[in-house]
């Protein structure tokens, strides 16, 4: 049953004001939906959504809360778009992943993490081949 459902991922955020400029503006997302007036956004994302909403535990998630898959030939792309808008990536000890340019490498697969103004952890990652 599940498996024809269509997920949403969910970040909770301080301000909507300030997750609405970084989600639109810098990711280029479009809003899908606004709810509760001000309480949270439904951006579209290829087949899926991503819910944005305001909540007293935004940022206390230290984990990746939403992975973004990219086609390989687009990840270079993709990941320089992003630098250009200032968007800084995190870097980290993990066994097997090579760095280069702060873009981790792993088993034909690359991948770089940052974070939303809150602290919601962002991956983009290119697809496995």
């Amino acid at each position: 049953m599940f498996s024809e459902l269509m997920p949403a991922a969910t970040l909770p955020v301080k301000d909507l004001a300030v997750a609405r400029r970084f989600y639109e503006g810098t990711l280029g997302l479009k809003v899908l939906r606004e709810e509760m007036e001000g309480g949270g956004l439904f951006y579209s994302c290829g087949d899926g959504m991503l819910f944005v909403y305001v909540s007293g535990f935004a940022g206390t998630n230290k984990a990746t809360a939403v992975t973004f898959g990219v086609d390989d030939a687009k990840f270079d792309a993709e990941i320089d778009a992003l630098r250009e808008k200032g968007v800084s990536f995190m870097t980290f000890e993990y066994e097997g992943i090579t760095w280069k340019d702060d873009v981790a490498i792993t088993d034909g697969m690359r991948g770089v993490w940052f974070a939303d103004p809150d602290g919601n952890i962002i991956n983009v990652g290119s697809l496995p081949t």
